[in-house]
């Protein structure tokens, strides 16, 4: 396939399985097809072991497919491998990929050596990357002194050091503080409108809400949903979220908010130090007072309405039941 006309990342039935207790064997991913044009950004959205890094790490040549095929402008992720990786940029996150006694520009320089990028073009490009990802004045101070912010604009320029057409960017942003997290999302932007294809693996629906042109949600292996942000938000049309600040649920009272009259899905999250509800329901119904007597008493510490988001569209796919 011609490298100039093909998509950047072309994913088809692509599967990855493994043995697990007793001998069964497991699906990490499960035919799993989808494809990233030429100046896109596409996320791939589940919890944990829905086959995200998988899929990452497959597209980055250090996992096998057990079956199914992947390319990268063309090139066939096995068969191709090192043609692959010539294209792609890999941008991590913590401190996989970066050696912490060294500085950050010793890091850029001794990935510039890996790269095969000549002698001549390093230091002018190390350092046009550095003043990118906002890293000058600290370029001589080793890694181990950085702060989870500073490694994670590290592996942005690492990732970009040989110029890359196409950037997967495994869950980037986490761990980072709020304000860090805003300037990587500013970076990503720009990369995209500088050319790039990016794919995005991330458990932030805010993140992916805010960068991506589409988005495929996964679960267990399988692809379970795919389109623009604002599609899947209108999968959630006619429905409601009561919102409920709660103290001390646990699973079995989610099962029994579930199982109400008119509820469509229930979910329980800690944020900010509060477990909190998020009740899907439809427009026709109210289901406030019957939520309410179905938490069985439980200290409510703030009730509220209000209209889905990506995150509620998220959340309504990955809790239906699998059949």
């Amino acid at each position: 396939m011609d490298e100039s006309t093909a998509p950047a990342i072309q994913i088809d039935e692509l599967s990855r399985s493994f043995k697990g207790p007793q001998g069964r064997v497991k699906h990490a991913l499960d035919k799993l097809s989808l494809c990233v044009g030429r100046g896109e950004l596409v996320g791939l959205l589940g919890p944990n072991g829905a086959g995200k890094t998988s899929t990452a790490k497959i597209l980055m040549t250090v996992l096998l497919p057990t079956s199914g095929q992947a390319r990268i402008l063309g090139h066939d992720v096995v068969r191709e491998a090192q043609a692959a990786r010539r294209v792609t940029g890999v941008i991590l996150g913590g401190d996989a990929g970066l050696y912490a006694r060294l500085s950050a520009v010793d890091n850029l320089l001794l990935f510039a050596d890996l790269y095969g990028i000549p002698y001549r073009e390093q230091k002018p490009r190390i350092r046009d990357l550095l003043d990118m990802v906002g890293l000058l004045g600290n370029e001589r101070k080793r890694v181990e002194s950085f702060s989870r912010g500073m490694k994670q604009r590290l592996h942005i320029a690492r990732g970009l050091l040989h110029d890359p057409d196409v950037v997967i960017l495994d869950e980037p942003s986490n761990g980072i503080d709020p304000v860090g997290a805003r300037e990587l999302r500013a970076l990503i932007r720009e990369q995209v409108r500088g050319g790039r294809s990016v794919l995005l693996t991330t458990h932030y629906m805010f993140e992916a809400d805010e960068l991506c042109d589409r988005v495929a949600v996964m679960r267990d292996g399988v692809k379970i949903a795919e389109g623009t942000p604002e599609s899947l938000k209108k999968q959630t049309d006619g429905q409601v979220v009561l919102t409920v600040q709660v103290s001390g649920a646990g699973e079995g009272h989610v099962a029994r908010l579930r199982a109400l009259p008119g509820v469509r899905s229930v979910g329980l999250a800690e944020r900010d130090g509060s477990q909190i509800l998020d009740v899907h329901s439809g427009q026709e119904t109210d289901v406030t007072a019957a939520v309410l007597a179905g938490l069985g008493g439980l200290p409510v510490l703030q009730v509220s309405k209000r209209e889905p988001t990506l995150e509620d569209a998220y959340v309504s796919l990955i809790s239906q039941d699998r059949t």
